[in-house]
């Protein structure tokens, strides 16, 4: 039949084409290599690795952004114009990972406990002399001058030594945090200015742990509504991240 006799030739024709133009025709296939099962989970482990990196970062700069944004507020904007009256620490110093305290009944506790509130810290040794009262006085004061916001904040005495405290200033220190915390402890988060001892000034800490504010040695009550004012603009500025309490609360004297 013609129709047989054509598709006879029509193979014929192509078996007799060279290999050359037959890669050429439409029809013809390429096979590559397929990649490697190794190589395709270790690009895979990358992306994710990569991914879950960039999640991270994510977090903490979402994490970290109200308490940058509230020192922003308070130390750079400024709207009021007036310039804070307790020095700046830049950069704030952390809190000393792994530090020991003991309280007064001798327990050994972590340094880190005091995280979760703002920290009005003085330092002084147990003796506590004239100054060393002056300083316990305004940090109560100070903490109840902030009406509502004062469950937010905790005034604290670290003593720098194992001496008794005095029986006649006990009482007063019923809603303070004393702690003995050791030189070394001391030396490596808190600094007095140039010239100055360490129990001169009041220290602010912030609920991160950071030392962020040094207020001006021999604080008085003449100047501690300027102290308030610093006191009162972080509250404010904190407001909208930090709450009042810490998941738990350490043991009072």
């Amino acid at each position: 039949m013609s129709g047989s006799n054509s598709s006879d030739a029509s193979f014929a024709h192509a078996a007799s084409r060279p290999p050359e133009a037959v890669a050429e025709s439409p029809l013809a296939f390429t096979v590559h290599s397929m990649p490697r099962a190794g190589e395709a989970m270790a690009e895979a482990e990358t992306r994710q690795m990569r991914t879950g990196r960039w999640k991270m970062l994510s977090v903490l700069l979402v994490c970290a952004a109200p308490v940058i944004a509230s020192y922003f507020t308070y130390y750079v904007i400024r709207p009021d114009g007036r310039r804070n009256f307790g020095e700046l620490i830049q950069p704030q110093q952390a809190m000393p990972a792994q530090a020991v305290v003991t309280s007064l009944d001798g327990a050994a506790r972590p340094l880190e406990e005091l995280k979760g509130q703002w920290l009005l810290v003085s330092v002084a040794p147990a003796a506590c002399d004239d100054a060393c009262r002056s300083n316990l006085y305004l940090q109560r004061q100070l903490r109840e001058s902030l009406g509502k916001e004062k469950e937010r904040m905790d005034w604290v005495w670290l003593v720098s030594d194992k001496a008794d405290i005095p029986a006649d200033i006990a009482p007063g220190l019923k809603q303070a945090t004393v702690l003995r915390a050791d030189d070394a402890t001391l030396a490596a988060w808190l600094k007095p200015a140039p010239g100055q001892k360490l129990s001169d000034h009041l220290y602010l800490i912030d609920p991160m742990g950071h030392w962020m504010l040094r207020f001006p040695a021999r604080l008085d009550a003449k100047n501690a509504s300027q102290a308030k004012r610093d006191l009162d603009r972080l509250m404010r500025a904190s407001s909208s991240w930090d709450k009042a309490g810490r998941e738990e609360e350490i043991i009072k004297p």
